[in-house]
């Protein structure tokens, strides 16, 4: 079975730039990476290629061979395949490949890797993200096995050179006249293969733990933001530095308040006394209740600004706003005597007409002229 050109899997022209390679493979591979695909085998089977043509094509040794032979020109320098990911976010393989990790190139024996990347989405309350707190978080991640210290080898034994690539990582493939260089297929690039692997990391050189983090969250902070833990992702490989920890907020919805960038809205049910008499209302704010006062004949939907009761940007020292919309309530389970109340005040809002309702005569006057323009233009097809 022939395989799909490397060009048209990544979607890409064949002189596209490596700028574009590389944003069009980081979009791909994150559409078909195995984290947000569980249990999809037709996406493994999507990211496998989308990574294999990436290594071929951003390697100019290699694409040059591909542009001149096709596959037969790399033959034998498919992808190194992918891991299981981080679970709960950690960024893996993929990015490992995009931001320069280990990303399947060959670095010799006891080459050393950076850890990957992690991410860990933190849920906080709209008071902890407006005035700041400490949390404890607790992680999975990966650490230096000391069994082995980060060897893989079992105690007593070492790692041994790989005889295919004799250490190098690489080995040199002759197609005809044209050779090239790619990763060794039997170590992966490592340069030394584990023929007696450490029971306690099965090999790997790093194990699963977890681990508890104070986060200092600043604040301000909305949902989006990031705090970066440099050095809290996973243990690098062979003694190379650990990757950083992401930490992204999410704000849980709250019983009064929604934000806006650094401005707070609420709506506030009054009473239609209160709009049409005025008066003044309590209003809540998250630094306790301020007096809020309504002018008469306030319309229901008005919205007040109250100045400096928002959210205190986590980038500068303004302030945003509390934005309070009245809300008018239609009273219920009213008395008789109520009742009766409102159909004398009915009756009298009734005599005075436009002067008390101008928003409703209004509106009847439009009803008005659109019912008498539809009865023109049906009487005119009819005419017709």
């Amino acid at each position: 079975m022939s395989k799909q050109c490397y060009y048209e899997i990544l979607s890409v022209q064949k002189n596209c730039s490596e700028g574009e390679l590389k944003k069009s493979y980081r979009r791909m591979a994150m559409k078909f990476h195995p984290d947000r695909n569980p249990d999809n085998e037709e996406a493994e089977h999507k990211f496998k290629e989308v990574k294999e043509a990436y290594e071929i094509l951003s390697d100019s040794q290699k694409r040059a061979a591909y542009d001149q032979f096709g596959h037969a020109g790399v033959d034998g320098s498919g992808g190194a395949g992918f891991g299981g990911g981080a679970g709960f976010g950690g960024f893996g393989d993929i990015f490992e490949d995009i931001f320069g990790g280990r990303g399947g190139q060959g670095g010799g024996a006891n080459a050393a890797y950076r850890g990957s990347d992690m991410q860990y989405n933190l849920e906080l309350t709209l008071e902890e993200a407006v005035f700041g707190t400490t949390v404890d978080i607790r992680i999975p991640t990966k650490k230096t096995c000391t069994t082995c210290d980060g060897s893989g080898a079992k105690e007593g034994s070492t790692p041994e050179t790989c005889g295919t690539c004799q250490g190098q990582g690489q080995v040199r493939i002759q197609q005809g006249f044209f050779a090239v260089q790619q990763t060794c297929p039997h170590c992966q690039g490592a340069g030394t293969t584990i023929s007696d692997p450490c029971d306690t990391c099965d090999g790997e050189g790093r194990v699963e733990e977890n681990k508890t983090l104070e986060v200092k969250i600043p604040e301000g902070v909305d949902t989006g933001d990031r705090i970066r833990l440099s050095g809290e992702g996973e243990a690098g490989i062979n003694g190379g530095p650990a990757g950083d920890l992401y930490v992204q907020m999410h704000l849980k919805d709250h019983a009064l308040f929604s934000r806006d960038a650094n401005n707070l809205h609420c709506v506030m049910p009054v009473r239609f006394s209160q709009v049409a008499l005025g008066g003044t209302i309590k209003v809540p704010t998250l630094s306790g209740e301020v007096n809020l006062k309504i002018p008469p004949e306030t319309q229901t939907g008005k919205v007040f600004r109250l100045r400096g009761k928002g959210v205190k940007s986590v980038r500068s020292s303004s302030v945003g706003d509390l934005l309070c919309k009245i809300e008018v309530e239609t009273p219920i389970n009213l008395t008789s005597k109520q009742k009766k109340l409102l159909e004398q005040f009915e009756a009298a809002l009734a005599k005075g007409g436009e002067k008390h309702s101008p928003q409703q005569h209004g509106w009847g006057d439009k009803a008005r002229s659109f019912f008498d323009n539809v009865k023109d233009w049906f009487d005119a097809e009819k005419e017709g």
